[in-house]
């Protein structure tokens, strides 16, 4: 598993995807449909219609990187079909690459410190 670091973007396209796009076609999609820039550090994960699969894709400063999984013997846990993206903890990336039910993952409001004396 890659781990995102806490302070990292993580959108999920919540719209099925063509699987034959590589790194080039998300990052077009990503631009044009999804009205993000694929090239500002944020992660986007992409789904199959099977839902047994999924892309992620991201800019990590030198290059294009993108990573594919397949499940075996089950599906992911997708959100609804919409149109647009929405927004995951990296806690819940982690949950959605192993196949867990990402959604029961709720990150705790912590508000910022105070400065002591």
């Amino acid at each position: 598993m890659i781990a995102a670091s806490a302070g990292v973007k993580i959108m999920v396209a919540t719209r099925p995807v063509d699987f034959r796009k590589g790194a080039d076609g998300l990052a077009a999609l990503v631009r044009e449909q999804l009205h993000h820039d694929p090239f500002a550090g944020t992660i986007f994960v992409f789904r199959s219609k099977r839902a047994d699969r999924l892309k992620i894709f991201a800019w990590d400063g030198s290059g294009l990187v993108l990573l594919w999984k397949r499940l075996e013997h089950s599906a992911f846990r997708w959100p609804p079909i919409s149109d647009g993206v929405m927004r995951l903890s990296a806690s819940q990336l982690a949950a959605l690459m192993d196949g867990l039910d990402w959604s029961r993952l709720h990150a705790l409001d912590i508000g910022q410190p105070s400065a002591t004396s």
